[in-house]
């Protein structure tokens, strides 16, 4: 029973995107009537395959206030309960300082990759503009040449 992370802790975890969702993690509802609302896991359903937030609840006919069951597909992991010291030795093996200089050589190379593509747009752009002002220049002498012509020999009407 899983959940995303939200970006930031994308960021800071590198290449999981998925954690096991335990009673304490701060979660974002992401779908139905609760969407945006954020909130710390009250308790956790492994067979139903649920969790419940805290604030979360529904009200019945009676008048009873009962706590909503959502999804672990349906949130959005946003703070992570790393009490336990064995989730936080497990969760530390995905924040290596390798990865990060991974991702930042990346984002260095898709930066890249960017810049050269707008300077060959720019380039492929002047070469147009450069044949469309050498058409409008052979335009322009042709229409040049035919006044010419007209001049030389005048039409006379009767």
């Amino acid at each position: 029973m899983a959940a995303h992370l939200s970006d930031e802790l994308l960021k800071e975890y590198g290449l999981v995107r998925s954690v096991v969702v335990r009673k304490g993690d701060t979660v974002k509802v992401v779908r139905g009537i609760f969407k945006g609302h954020t909130a710390k896991v009250a308790k956790v359903f492994p067979k139903k395959g649920c969790i419940s937030i805290e604030e979360a609840t529904l009200t019945k006919a009676d008048g009873k206030k009962v706590a909503r069951m959502f999804r672990p597909s349906k949130v959005i992991l946003t703070k992570l309960d790393l009490s336990d010291p064995w989730r936080r030795e497990k969760l530390s093996r995905f924040k290596t300082p390798e990865r990060d200089r991974a991702a930042e050589e990346g984002a260095a190379e898709k930066k890249q990759a960017a810049e050269e593509k707008e300077e060959a747009a720019a380039e492929k752009k002047e070469a147009a503009e450069e044949k469309k002002k050498a058409a409008e220049e052979k335009i322009n002498a042709e229409k040049k040449k035919e006044r010419n012509d007209a001049d030389k020999y005048p039409v006379f009407l009767h």
